[in-house]
């Protein structure tokens, strides 16, 4: 073991750490999607697996919205999104059979009629990752 590299490792690091803090103070965080993009946390549902093993169901999603005062919207009514997606998505994992992909097409279509009834027309739901744990 090198000393002088513990030596030197211990004397920089506080100047890394400040350097590091000071670039992310500076710069704001890109947004995923674009500006017209309102991030959905991941919306997640238990399952029953092909070896009658419990899973995970996990998806990611946003709403699209092409004007700021519909996007405002969507912010205001995310809470009521995400509960209607999730219960939607524990009603679609419960019916999804074991050892089963599940149908993307029929999710979007659901939570897009979802989406359309909640917010309103204009916003279109876009699915990220579905994926089964």
């Amino acid at each position: 073991m090198d000393r002088r590299l513990i030596v030197a490792a211990t004397l920089l690091a506080p100047t890394l750490v400040t350097g590091v803090a000071q670039a992310s103070e500076g710069k704001e965080r890109k947004k995923g999607g674009g500006a017209n993009f309102v991030q959905i946390p991941t919306l997640t549902a238990s399952l029953l697996k092909a070896d009658n093993r419990r899973g995970v169901l996990t998806v990611e999603a946003g709403v699209d919205t092409p004007s700021p005062a519909l996007r405002a919207r969507v912010a205001s009514l995310q809470p009521r999104l995400r509960d209607g997606y999730n219960a939607y998505l524990a009603r679609f994992a419960a019916a999804l059979r074991p050892g089963f992909v599940p149908d993307a097409d029929l999710l979007a279509r659901e939570l897009q009629g979802l989406t359309d009834r909640i917010a309103g027309r204009g916003c279109r739901l876009l699915l990220g990752t579905i994926l089964i744990n």
